[in-house]
């Protein structure tokens, strides 16, 4: 028998180090090839881990919430004679490992790892950066010992020593706290009646996700009303022979994000982030579609150069990313990089919605429901009274950098493309 080494594997491109969760066997446990053993997150994904042979764990060198670099032993385990070894970094066990990942939605960390794309910072860089009030800015200047000049913790450390006039910070989240004099309300808890449920991890994250767009950008939300007549009667009458055609089923969503990235064609001011007094303007269009999962959350998956594609492949793309979230099988790199979201808040029937930004986009778009309701239309008979399916766009924008009439222009143009809705080929679309 040989002792098999058990690394912590690759969970993604840009992911380098992990934390565990738990471990599912304890030392002098059998274990069958391929059987989870350990869960782990980054700040991306929830995941689970295969053992690489089948055989008795002898020892665990990591424990619950360390935080362990890509191919760092985690265990060792004694081969049992005759059993397939799965290659740990090998491509059928990340696909093994990505089997039951629990897609997150990105924290403030995520955003400041990946603020700057020239150098990657690690979530545990960060946290030490946070604690130590480091701007980003400072971090990019401490030299790094790791493989390609990467940050590595000693580094950081080996700084703080030595650190004496700190480069001008960016606010954290410390900083954003507001403060008040006025005590926090009293919570009635009645012993026997009510319950505690502890936020899982993915609701923190959402929670201080949505906080900080809050704290960060002065909401301001727009609505229109539009007729969308005319693309519920397309719709009604080339769903079957579509999905006959292309093997995919027909809803409005695609519909919504080829009509908002045609207007973001017109307006590319809407397309853009905001770095202190910087605008990034984004050349592609990533448009993020929320969706709620079966537990509750939300996660948003991204359809990526929506305006490059015909509806057949935006039905495609919208089709995978919905059955994936629903089923937890999305991919890291399928939840980032949005530029703009659209919030369809008409799924659950609400007639509008006033959708918080998702950061570091700036303006996000809901969708109310479709509903029929009698109209005055001006015919060539003159105005007349008419069964119209109509719903309401509301646009909530960040101030700082959208003002009224940029907004207003915008909303009013994605209502126009879906009011005016009448392709020649269900391929044309818009």
């Amino acid at each position: 028998m040989s002792i098999i080494e058990f690394k912590m594997p690759k969970m993604g491109e840009s992911i380098s180090e992990a934390t565990i969760i738990s471990w599912l066997k304890n030392v002098g446990d059998y274990v069958e090839a391929e059987e989870t053993i350990l869960e782990v997150a980054t700040d991306k994904v929830d995941s689970e881990v295969p053992a690489p042979v089948s055989g008795i764990i002898t020892e665990i060198r990591f424990h619950k919430d360390a935080i362990v670099e890509v191919g760092t032993v985690l265990a060792l385990i004694e081969e049992k004679a005759g059993s397939q070894k799965l290659e740990v970094g090998s491509r059928k066990t990340e696909e093994v490992a990505k089997s039951n990942i629990v897609e997150v939605p990105q924290t403030r960390n995520s955003q400041l790892a990946t603020r700057n794309s020239d150098a990657f910072i690690s979530p545990l860089i960060i946290s030490i950066a946070q604690k130590e009030n480091l701007s980003i800015e400072e971090l990019h200047t401490i030299p790094g010992s790791g493989a390609e000049g990467r940050l590595q913790k000693s580094d950081v450390f080996n700084y703080l020593k030595d650190r004496k006039y700190p480069i001008q910070s960016k606010p954290t989240t410390q900083n954003l706290q507001p403060t008040t004099s006025y005590p926090k309300p009293k919570i009635n808890f009645v012993e026997g009646k009510d319950r505690i449920v502890e936020m899982d991890r993915m609701r923190k994250m959402i929670a201080d996700h949505m906080v900080y767009s809050k704290q960060t950008a002065p909401h301001v939300t727009s609505y229109i009303e539009v007729d969308v007549t005319n693309l519920v009667n397309w719709r009604n009458e080339n769903k079957d022979n579509f999905q006959a055609k292309y093997n995919e089923k027909l809803t409005f969503t695609p519909v919504f994000v080829q009509a908002v990235a045609k207007a973001i064609v017109d307006f590319p001011l809407i397309n853009v982030s905001v770095d202190e007094k910087n605008i990034i303007v984004h050349n592609d269009i990533h448009i993020g579609m929320a969706t709620a999962l079966p537990n509750g959350n939300l996660i948003v998956p991204v359809v990526r150069n929506a305006n490059n594609k015909n509806l057949a492949a935006l039905a495609k793309d919208v089709n995978y990313l919905a059955n994936a979230s629903r089923n937890n099988k999305l991919k890291p790199e399928e939840i980032q990089g949005s530029t703009f979201t659209i919030s369809n808040v008409g799924t659950f029937g609400s007639l509008m919605g006033t959708p918080i930004i998702n950061q570091p986009e700036v303006a996000i778009l809901a969708l109310g429901i479709i509903k029929k309701r009698p109209e005055v239309i001006t015919t060539e008979m003159g105005d007349e009274i008419a069964i119209r399916s109509m719903m309401y766009l509301s646009l909530s924008f960040d101030h700082r950098v959208v003002d009224g009439f940029l907004g207003g222009s915008f909303l009013r143009k994605i209502g126009d493309y879906l009011e005016q809705f009448s392709p020649l080929t269900p391929e044309g679309g818009i």
